[in-house]
């Protein structure tokens, strides 16, 4: 199995959350200020970038003719103010027709009202009634010189998307180091639970003095054996 599937095979096998993920990979990985605009959903998968710009969702249109099935889809909008980029009639096309597994928007939508009834997978930073222009713009140097570096980070990295956020794996995390990591910490909260719940220990004893470290003995065999593979 290539390495990029394994990792997405073990996030979605152990339901790892984006606040863990973000964890494994020392805190970052955060995409600020995106929201799911519908509670209840976890999407995991590799990210198809796209993008529109100068307040004109003409050359969303356009690019989201490819969209991948299976794939979360990234919509860049650039230089596009709080104007929303889609609305229901593009979610339920992307959804229905091109059966991607999630959209995330670095920008706004509108339509609110339906993409809460049909409860899309959908992240955002906010909604708004006041949409795009539909009209074809040009591609001015700027934009173009910032698709490139966004396109470059974005595409083909991983995406985790739950009710807390969504957390990013770059393409050059995806690797055995980044697995082990995302184990380790998948173990560790196993751990912290057992402490907590069946051993009532403090979150402070547990959390910042990791008294099961020392005190092995009181965890299950299963959850020693695992810490040996940590050299813990």
């Amino acid at each position: 199995m290539h390495i990029h599937d394994k990792v997405v095979s073990t996030i979605l096998r152990n339901r790892i959350s984006s606040v863990e993920v973000a964890d494994a990979q020392a805190k970052t990985g955060v995409q600020a200020e995106l929201h799911p605009i519908n509670a209840g959903h976890y999407a995991v998968g590799k990210v198809h970038y796209v993008y529109t710009h100068s307040e004109s969702n003409w050359p969303l249109h356009k690019q989201i003719e490819e969209a991948q099935e299976g794939s979360i889809l990234y919509v860049d909008a650039l230089d596009c103010g709080d104007r929303a980029v889609l609305g229901d009639i593009v979610a339920k096309y992307l959804f229905v027709y091109k059966r991607i597994e999630a959209l995330v928007i670095n920008g706004h939508v509108r339509d609110a009202h339906r993409l809460r009834k049909e409860n899309y997978p959908i992240w955002i930073k906010g909604v708004t009634p006041l949409g795009c222009f539909n009209r074809d713009v040009e591609l001015t140097p700027q934009i173009e010189s910032m698709v490139s570096q966004r396109q470059t980070l974005l595409d083909g990295s991983i995406f985790v998307c739950d009710d807390s956020g969504c957390t990013m794996i770059e393409k050059n995390k995806i690797n055995d180091d980044t697995l082990r990591k995302l184990e380790f910490i998948e173990l560790q909260e196993d751990i912290w639970y057992f402490c907590t719940d069946t051993l009532k220990w403090s979150t402070y004893e547990t959390i910042c003095l990791k008294k099961y470290l020392d005190q092995k003995d009181v965890l299950p065999e299963k959850l020693v054996a695992r810490l040996r593979e940590f050299d813990l």
